[in-house]
């Protein structure tokens, strides 16, 4: 005999599939090929219909099967929860109910499966997916994602993008979780549209690439881009080519291959021709590049540029590295009036961000300003502390020029006994594997010569010039 289900839970199932098909008792009967009489005994929960039956309800109701089953397992896991005495609310019920919630929620949130929903909505509901994915295991994520009704597919190209960029914004903090969650888009890019998968699956593996990149995996990151290249499909509203060139010229910058990183990015600002926030980020990148150039003027005007097309951006961590980063180039300028003008509104986004090596790095700009604003003590301790802090993070080219910033303040005034024991102190820069042969080679000669009180300011400025250029041209990190 065929086992049927839970009268008191079916009664419901069959109430809503009901109620989905606008039907009257009798008329619905007709069409699932039964009478009404059964129809009305399994509404009021004295029977339940067998299996055969509840499937051609759903066919009748023109609800997907999957669904059905979700909205069972959902209401015997909330029956079982008000039995044991727990009332069901989403902190009494365990795992099973929430899990069974989302399952079934999914599809609406994302799109409905039969119908087209416009960009920015489907968007919206990617978002809405992630904010319930993220805090969750990976083993977790993966699991919804494996399990999410395939129905849902025509949106699912939208939660790649979503998951793809929460890879790269996760990159600031986290090398690891930026790999992380990159890994997690290609589970998703088996869900979109035939038509769309190709671009999906190249998306994946750019923002993969992006991710191994800053994880210092170089090659890694280069084969992933080509993957992406190879897959790349245009037409898609959600896998844009602009932001493929934009990833190729990080790469190509973390390279040291400066050329062809402009060139990716102006060919990526053509891509992107009409859309200002875009434009606005590729500016940004171009800032990276021209700065690391050594190019410091360069790096500004592409700053002044994108500033007023990122005024609209909803990402504060771009503005926050607009800020920072304007201030820094108008201190290396020497600037250091206009630089303090924009200072609060640095350290207010620093303090949103929440980010402790951003933080760290507001500070060492904030001393510099000082310095040159006339408030030389106050430089002196701030430095101190940001030397300290890029020390106990082991950072040897950040700590290094931080105490030559001091340095230079302390000869300034005729501390030399505070920069011998400078000079002392860097012992350790100098056993690091994390540092460039010239850069150490112009170190040792600032401490050498401060060890016998001969280091001069000129002397300082030099090697903080020699330093910051092994560190721009330098190979690449290993």
């Amino acid at each position: 005999m065929a086992e049927r289900g839970d009268p008191q839970v079916l009664r419901h199932v069959v109430v809503y599939l009901l109620d989905k098909a606008g039907l009257t008792q009798e008329a619905f009967a007709r069409k699932v090929g039964t009478n009404q009489a059964h129809v009305s005994n399994w509404t009021l929960g004295k029977d339940a219909p067998l299996e055969a039956t509840l499937r051609r309800m759903a066919e009748v109701a023109d609800v997907q099967w999957h669904l059905v089953q979700h909205l069972i397992r959902f209401l015997t896991a909330v029956k079982e929860a008000v039995e044991h005495g727990a009332a069901p609310s989403a902190e009494a019920m365990d795992l099973a109910v929430l899990d069974n919630v989302l399952l079934a929620a999914m599809p609406y949130l994302v799109e409905e499966a039969w119908a087209p929903r416009a960009v920015d909505e489907a968007l919206r509901e990617a978002k809405e997916i992630w904010v319930t994915l993220e805090p969750l295991p990976q083993e977790e994520r993966q699991r919804r994602i494996e399990t999410a009704p395939p129905g849902a597919c025509r949106s699912w190209g939208a939660l790649v993008k979503v998951v793809c960029e929460a890879s790269a914004r996760a990159a600031a903090d986290s090398a690891e979780r930026a790999l992380e969650v990159a890994d997690l888009a290609f589970p998703i890019s088996e869900l979109v549209p035939q038509e769309e998968r190709a671009a999906a699956k190249g998306y994946c593996w750019a923002y993969l690439g992006n991710a191994r990149r800053v994880a210092n995996d170089l090659d890694g990151a280069d084969e992933a881009l080509g993957r992406a290249r190879e897959l790349w499909r245009a037409g898609s509203p959600w896998f844009l080519e602009w932001r493929l060139l934009s990833l190729e010229a990080s790469l190509r910058r973390a390279q040291h291959r400066f050329p062809e990183a402009l060139e990716r990015l102006e060919e990526a600002r053509m891509r992107s021709a009409g859309n200002a926030l875009a434009t606005g980020q590729i500016l940004l990148k171009k800032e990276h590049v021209l700065f690391q150039m050594g190019d410091v003027e360069g790096a500004l005007a592409a700053l002044e540029e994108a500033a007023p097309l990122l005024e609209g951006t909803d990402d504060p961590r771009q503005r926050a590295v607009l800020c920072s980063n304007r201030v820094d180039n108008l201190a290396r300028l020497e600037r250091f009036e206009e630089a303090a003008r924009y200072l609060p509104e640095v350290q207010r986004l620093a303090a949103e961000q929440a980010n402790g090596l951003d933080q760290t790095r507001v500070a060492w700009v904030t001393a510099k300003v000082k310095a040159g604003t006339g408030q030389k003590e106050e430089a002196m301790a701030d430095l101190e502390r940001v030397r300290d802090t890029f020390a106990h993070d082991e950072l040897p080219y950040d700590a290094a020029l931080a105490d030559l910033d001091l340095a230079v303040l302390n000869l300034g005034v005729g501390r030399t006994a505070e920069v011998r024991e400078q000079a002392e102190n860097m012992a350790w820069i100098f056993v690091s594997k994390r540092i460039d042969r010239e850069a150490l080679a112009s170190l040792k000669l600032f401490c050498d010569a401060a060890k016998q009180d001969a280091a001069t300011v000129e002397l300082a400025r030099r090697v903080i010039a020699e330093v910051e250029k092994a560190r721009r041209s330098g190979p690449p990190p290993s």
